[in-house]
């Protein structure tokens, strides 16, 4: 997959992952693998600098909590205005989407 069009669009993925349940890092990784089919395979150093710059502007707070292995993990959680943001990138998404397939020929649609 072409990282240009996987970094414009992980902020989303991110939050709207996060807008379900709070995750920690690792968690974050098998779900986006998980649910992209194996297509979005995140790095841990790509991962986390998304989820810091997220957090610094507002969008995710974190706390430390006791997973249910035992360890100590940092969860992250969306805040109201990384909701608002969430929901302001699926609407350009869904325009830029739309465009993408109204040039293409029609309905265009992955297998």
């Amino acid at each position: 997959m072409d990282k240009n069009l996987v970094g414009g669009s992980s902020n989303m993925m991110i939050l709207s992952l996060l807008s379900r349940k709070e995750m920690y890092g690792y968690e974050i990784i098998k779900e986006l693998e998980l649910l992209s089919k194996t297509v979005f395979q995140f790095k841990e150093g790509t991962l986390y600098p998304i989820l810091y710059r997220l957090e610094k502007n507002g969008f995710l707070t974190s706390s430390t909590k006791i997973a249910e292995s035992g360890k100590e993990r940092r969860y992250y959680a969306i805040t109201l205005s990384g909701q608002q943001m969430l929901a302001n990138e699926k609407k350009q998404w869904e325009s830029f989407q739309s465009s993408v397939n109204s040039v293409l020929g029609g309905h265009y649609v992955l297998n």
